[in-house]
């Protein structure tokens, strides 16, 4: 069976040569549901390597069991946001093609900054994109191809392959799932091609890890007290926020753990910090834990701020001794 992965396990940016048994031009596709459109890339370009981005697991397993199955080394999927991977995956100029089928429409107005496609998501797929690659975008829903017609049609980066914003049908194209459920419904399809031109575009570099954060305090309080006193809360540091949700204590090595969510505008975190006694009598080092594959982001660098910062603020013979933070 595949190793299931997700994008706190991979390497920031990815290494070819650790997912596939090579080296080869890559093709990605975002939100492959159940997997047939992913395996038919692999079937139908043995010479490229396959990458599938989902955020569903059950569309994670769907899709790795059918790759299984198949005996296809040339393709593995992902567990990941489009951002995140975009941010932290994929170097620029590295994608040979992109393929993304019937993204969520999110219709309410509300909704509207969920939408795959935006400036932002689309500034870095062209990022992303090797010269002469191209994006590959299909919808069901008229108002979202106009949303995506109107922004592509926008970025300089990007050269439209049709004589019109999109076109109704693709020769040789298989049906997905979802497209075939449009149909039925009485939805027609707009299928765009987008080309990566010679225009210079702004490259976002990948986001890297930074060094594991710490936190040295003083405080008289055991951890035991430390956690009765403990209330949820949330801080906010340039565009992160930090829900610190739970307190756990272990009475007898005199630990606790905090479970706390972090979410940065490309990468959510859901992650235990601990509290650990020093070899100096009072003193503590607070620091991120191995459970759940923690990274340390700019973001996990201000939750261990946060929480080493609020242990600090318990007690009048409580301080913070020394922080190697990042910003």
């Amino acid at each position: 069976m595949l190793q299931k992965l997700n994008y706190l396990t991979v390497d920031w940016p990815l290494r070819q040569e650790r997912l596939f048994t090579r080296v080869a031009p890559l093709i990605v596709e975002i939100g492959f549901g159940n997997g047939d459109f992913l395996v038919h890339l692999a079937e139908t370009n043995p010479d490229c390597n396959i990458l599938g981005l989902e955020i569903s697991s059950q569309s994670m397993d769907k899709a790795e069991a059918k790759i299984d199955k198949r005996g296809l080394n040339n393709a593995r999927a992902i567990h990941a946001r489009a951002e995140t991977a975009l941010s932290h995956l994929l170097a620029p100029e590295t994608v040979q093609a992109f393929h993304i089928n019937n993204p969520d429409p999110w219709f309410k107005k509300k909704h509207h900054r969920r939408r795959l496609i935006k400036r932002a998501t689309v500034d870095l797929l062209t990022s992303r994109l090797a010269p002469g690659g191209q994006l590959h975008l299909a919808t069901d829903i008229l108002d979202y191809a106009e949303m995506a017609h109107e922004l592509l049609s926008g970025t300089p980066g990007l050269s439209n392959r049709f004589g019109t914003p999109w076109v109704k049908e693709i020769a040789g194209r298989i049906q997905t799932k979802y497209e075939i459920k449009g149909y039925r419904e009485g939805r027609s399809a707009h299928f765009f091609c987008y080309e990566r031109n010679s225009a210079p575009v702004q490259h976002p570099p990948v986001v890297k890890e930074l060094d594991m954060p710490h936190l040295f305090l003083q405080s008289p309080l055991d951890a035991g007290e430390i956690v009765k006193r403990f209330e949820a809360t949330r801080a906010h540091a340039d565009g992160v926020h930090i829900a610190i949700l739970n307190a756990y204590a272990n009475p007898s090595r005199n630990t606790a753990v905090f479970e706390v969510v972090v979410e940065e505008p490309t990468i959510e975190q859901h992650v235990l910090l601990s509290l650990s006694p020093r070899e100096e009598a009072g003193q503590y080092i607070v620091k991120l834990t191995a459970v759940g594959y923690a990274r340390p982001t700019y973001g996990m660098h201000q939750a261990v701020a946060a929480v080493g910062e609020w242990v600090a603020s318990l007690d009048e013979g409580s301080r913070v001794l020394e922080r190697k933070i990042r910003g």
